[in-house]
């Protein structure tokens, strides 16, 4: 029988998007939306910093309402690494016009100190809303 996956908090990190967001409506994926990021900060145990300004959200507004996320950015640590982070999960809009945010993100680095990321597969849990997103940031243990 398989054991529910033990988890390791990794970081709270919090994005700021552009406010004006480019729409490709009615595409053949469904609309899309380009949350640009435009920088934020990660801070956790073992690593903090902020993020690049070159990263962004490829967002696909499925038929049922739901979102899609498609998700790049560079994180530049305190002290001078260079990690980047994919991710890919599903949003749900809420009441408050906010989204409550799932996703699985996954880590590539050359920097020693931080090369241990390369082996974690992260799940998040976040919310959007205001042009500000928050995720915390939690490792599967394998």
């Amino acid at each position: 029988m398989a054991q529910a996956p033990t988890l390791e908090y990794l970081m709270t990190m919090t994005a700021n998007l552009r406010a004006n967001t480019p729409v490709i409506a009615n595409g053949p994926q469904g609309t899309r939306a380009i949350a640009i990021v435009t920088g934020g900060t990660f801070e956790g145990p073992k690593l903090r910093g902020t993020l690049d300004d070159s990263g962004g959200d490829w967002v696909t507004v499925r038929a049922d309402g739901s979102i899609k996320l498609d998700v790049r950015v560079l994180l530049h640590t305190h002290d001078g690494a260079e990690i980047f982070m994919r991710y890919e999960g599903v949003g749900l809009r809420q009441d408050d016009g906010s989204l409550n945010l799932a996703t699985a993100p996954l880590f590539e680095t050359g920097d020693e100190r931080y090369a241990w990321l390369n082996h974690v597969q992260a799940i998040t849990s976040g919310k959007s809303k205001g042009g500000v997103v928050t995720y915390e940031v939690f490792g599967v243990q394998l």
